[in-house]
């Protein structure tokens, strides 16, 4: 999902809206010669992710700039880490920093809020999945992170799966359709490999929606109770999923209740950006690499 053409795509987007005449300070304070090193430095523990985001700021800024990855996608950090290093020419350092910074904090920021929702169901058998409330053009990058953070994406988007949700039920009942008939005929004419999941409000629901044959069924905003008698009702004729009401303080009673999937918006549009600095040291007397 996250490869180097999108990712130099949106980074090149991003410097473009940071710069777009070019760095007039950088440009007018700093000389030509001079030489930057720094560190990203870590000012709270988390998760890393977005370290390739990272480097392509500096990259596409000035291909001069090395960018060296202590830490890799995926791991654990604790605070005063550093979690990169960089050296090049001090003004492409600088016109790159917040770009960089703002990627690998949001994507950071991601990953280990999904890590610790990951950690709290880690005794069952549920797996914490992301939804499509993701920042508009960040998409590929915020799934990256929730991976990164030991999550699994849902569908990427609305060409993946089929994925009918109450207001597609609501025009079916609004028409007199049977859900079990439109399902059904919905299924016939799909490719074999399209995956077909739907949500359902209320316990009764839950039979016409599995006589149709799906391969999911989300029980969206259930009481505990009600999670519990879905997942028997369904007795594995399909993959379980709960949506709604997630939040750190409740998702491990809603795994506890066994279904499969935990699909948590809150992973990528409530994620907090990690606290990451970069400490740059400029050195005046060298001259460019």
């Amino acid at each position: 999902m996250l490869n180097r053409a999108t990712i130099d795509r949106v980074v090149a987007a991003a410097l473009e809206e940071d710069a777009p005449w070019g760095d007039i300070t950088s440009a007018y304070l700093i000389v030509e010669t001079a030489i930057a090193r720094a560190d990203l430095v870590a000012r709270e523990s988390g998760v890393f992710s977005g370290g390739e985001v990272f480097e392509a700021a500096f990259r596409l800024t000035d291909p001069r700039i090395e960018v060296d990855l202590v830490v890799e996608d995926g791991e654990w950090f604790e605070r005063g880490d550093v979690l990169a290093t960089v050296e090049g020419p001090a003004r492409g350092v600088l016109t790159a920093e917040r770009v960089g910074l703002n990627f690998t904090q949001r994507m950071s920021g991601v990953a280990t809020l999904t890590g610790r929702y990951v950690a709290e169901v880690a005794h069952t058998g549920a797996r914490i999945a992301d939804t499509r409330k993701t920042t508009p053009g960040l998409r590929a990058f915020e799934r990256h992170a929730v991976v990164n953070g030991g999550g699994h994406n849902h569908r990427y988007s609305l060409s993946d799966a089929v994925m009918a949700k109450d207001n597609h039920l609501a025009v079916l009942a609004r028409k007199g359709v049977s859900i079990t008939a439109a399902l059904q005929g919905a299924i016939a004419r799909l490719p074999h490999t399209t995956h077909v999941e739907v949500e359902v409000d209320r316990l009764d629901q839950i039979e016409a929606v599995l006589a149709a044959g799906v391969g999911t069924i989300m029980l969206d905003n259930f009481s505990l109770d009600d999670l519990r008698a879905g997942v028997a009702l369904v007795a594995g004729r399909a993959t379980v999923e709960a949506s709604g009401g997630v939040s750190l303080e409740t998702v491990r009673a809603i795994a506890e209740t066994g279904v499969d999937v935990i699909s948590v918006g809150a992973l990528t549009h409530s994620a907090r950006a990690l606290d990451l600095g970069l400490d740059v040291r400029i050195d005046l007397a060298e001259t460019p690499v």
